[in-house]
């Protein structure tokens, strides 16, 4: 079965999208998993990675912004991961589209980490760049596992910081940190994951995020209810049994006939009722129905009197 962030992947990469949006996805996708080979003294842009569904990505948006047919190829991994690679070279303009979206400037073929402002200060530029972020270096848990947790990886310091600005200007509280030689950009909080799911397009994932989570929320909140009621019983059994104890201990110590009236008669209904809870025991007294403040009143003199006895015992 398919992980949950490669779900959200697939739909992406399904989205139709306006040329000028189709540009800031690619650029995000080329910038972090593009690199450029040497061949015949020429330089060639090869974009890759291990999701099929993102190879075609890459290739049908090249063809639609630029006409142009890259090359598809898979590789086998021989390490210890088996899963295939796949390549996308640009066999011929690479030049042109990497001036075009921004990725190289003068005469350097050096691949510009940073993200351009022009991308920086256009909200829906934004998105698309995050969609293509996403695709080429995001992961996402399942909103069923244990905790919730996005984030994007990126090799470059200043990338990150691009990105984690851009998920920023969406409010999404993202936050950074450094990892294995490089930096995540990184949501915990499911609202707001949910909120990156719903910015980057994937509207079909985020509403299956927020099924889940409302019902997985509603089981906690039921859990969290249960414990508390089950602690609460627990403390009135505690209570019940040391004032059990006490009412015993001082009825055969001191005798209930030298407890004041008002004790005896409470003393007396506690013994004869050890399972009712103090509301009960308050509207059964013989001498007439009183306050549950009242009955716990009474109760606690009976305890503080035996506690006294069993002090002057000891000593």
């Amino acid at each position: 079965m398919a992980s949950y962030a490669s779900q959200v992947k697939k739909e992406l990469t399904s989205l139709e999208v306006h040329p000028e949006h189709a540009r800031a996805e690619l650029a995000a996708l080329i910038r972090m998993n593009g690199s450029l080979d040497l061949v015949d003294h020429h330089f060639l842009l090869v974009i890759q990675t291990e999701n099929p569904a993102i190879a075609r990505r890459i290739y049908a948006l090249i063809r639609q912004l630029y006409q142009i047919e890259a090359r598809l190829s898979v590789q086998r991994k021989m390490k210890l991961k088996k899963n295939n690679l796949y390549l996308v070279r640009l066999m011929q303009h690479s030049e042109l589209v990497l001036r075009d979206l921004g990725i190289i400037h003068g005469d350097s073929w050096l691949i510009q980490t940073k993200i351009p402002d022009k991308i920086l200060n256009a909200e829906q530029r934004m998105r698309s760049y995050l969609r293509g972020a996403f695709l080429a270096g995001g992961s996402v848990n399942s909103p069923e596992t244990s905790r919730y947790h996005l984030e994007i990886y990126s090799l470059h310091e200043d990338h990150n910081q691009g990105i984690l600005q851009m998920m920023n200007h969406f409010d999404l509280h993202a936050k950074t940190t450094e990892r294995r030689n490089g930096y995540v950009a990184y949501i915990k909080e499911a609202e707001k994951i949910s909120d990156f799911l719903q910015v980057v397009g994937a509207t079909k994932a985020m509403l299956s995020f927020e099924d889940v989570r409302i019902v997985r929320d509603m089981r906690n909140s039921v859990n969290r209810l249960v414990n508390c009621e089950t602690a609460n019983m627990n403390k009135t059994i505690d209570a019940a049994t040391r004032q059990l104890e006490n009412i015993k201990f001082l009825k055969n110590t001191v005798g209930f006939e030298r407890l004041p009236e008002k004790l005896r008669e409470i003393a007396q209904l506690r013994l004869d009722n050890p399972e009712m809870s103090l509301k009960e025991l308050a509207e059964i007294v013989p001498s007439g129905a009183i306050s549950k403040s009242g009955i716990n009143h009474r109760l606690r003199k009976l305890s503080q009197l035996a506690e006294q006895k069993r002090q002057d015992l000891v000593s």
